[in-house]
């Protein structure tokens, strides 16, 4: 094994986990440690290094919702590209306004679903 905290969710998961091994008579060896879990001190530094391990998730989950608060704050977009830029959105509510098109026309014209192009008029708080 070569990370705990990349293994496991939390440190009764690890335990939970190192006895079911055990259970079956497997026992096993974290190589990056030089840790043996057939022996109790390996045993006890496994069990150590699994509260370790959880620690530092709860951290790192900490510290990325915090950094993705901050760049909320200073105004930028979080997750997955936007299909349509603003100057979609403007040429397909200009048409659609116009009566020239139908919101499924311009959808179907812009490569998006309906819904999608209702989002985004959304996003630059134009009506349909």
């Amino acid at each position: 094994m070569w990370d705990l905290d990349r293994a496991f969710r939390s440190t009764v998961d690890a335990l939970l986990e190192s006895e079911k091994l055990r259970q079956r008579g497997i026992e096993f060896q974290i190589v990056t440690l030089n840790v043996d879990t057939s022996t109790p001190s390996g045993e006890l530094i496994y069990t150590v290094m699994a509260a370790f391990a959880q620690f530092e998730r709860q951290n790192l989950i900490k510290r990325t919702r915090e950094g993705m608060a901050a760049a909320r704050r200073r105004g930028k977009h979080i997750g997955r590209p936007y299909k349509l830029d603003s100057r979609d959105v403007a040429h397909a509510h200009a048409k659609i306004h116009a009566g020239k098109s139908t919101i499924m026309g311009m959808a179907r014209e812009l490569g998006c679903s309906r819904s999608t192009l209702s989002h985004a008029f959304q996003r630059f708080g134009l009506s349909l």
